[in-house]
């Protein structure tokens, strides 16, 4: 089995197993009309990892706190797909230029408090990031939560990441990479 398999499995199984803030059931994995769907409307294709989370294990609902938003329809809830997230970050920022949202850059799980784990879709390794919008200014409110989504996904199943009560006070380097982005981003 590779490393990717491995991982995979590991996830489902700690997906069967957990199941956060009271959520009943595990959704149903999407398919891959839906996936292809998702991506259109994004205008990028998800990290491959990212997108066999969703084909295999479940539609959102499993990970970390929350647990990761439906891709692109969920339950009726409070909660928007990580889709409709992501699409109505980039108009608020284009609304605020201000606090613009970088291109490729999904929300995948809500932290509460506005604070999102974010996929950077554009980066090789699938950069796990941590916006937290109460900061002063958008320059200091994207950290790396992790160097890649495998990296993230074990820190989850180990019980290490930053989240966890006893790792409170870890601190999380800011992603040097925002500002290049956005700047990029409005001059292209």
């Amino acid at each position: 089995m590779t490393e990717h398999e491995q991982l995979l499995t590991q996830v489902a199984a700690k997906a069967r197993e957990t199941r956060p803030w009271g959520r009943p059931t595990l959704p149903e994995p999407v398919d891959a009309v839906i996936l292809a769907r998702a991506e259109a409307a994004l205008g990028f294709e998800l990290p491959p990892l990212l997108a066999e989370l969703y084909l295999r294990t479940a539609d959102g609902g499993f990970g970390p706190e929350y647990g990761l938003l439906p891709l692109l329809e969920g339950p009726p809830s409070d909660e928007p797909a990580a889709v409709a997230q992501y699409l109505a970050n980039r108009e608020s920022g284009r609304e605020d230029p201000d606090w613009p949202w970088p291109e490729g850059v999904l929300p995948i799980s809500h932290w509460g408090c506005g604070m999102y784990a974010c996929v950077d879709c554009r980066s090789p390794q699938a950069t796990v990031l941590l916006f937290e919008p109460n900061a002063d200014d958008p320059d200091h409110a994207w950290f790396v939560d992790a160097p890649g989504l495998a990296d993230w996904l074990r820190s989850w199943i180990d019980g290490t990441g930053w989240y966890e009560e006893e790792n409170e006070g870890t601190d999380l380097a800011l992603w040097a990479d925002y500002s290049h982005r956005v700047t990029a981003a409005h001059t292209s």
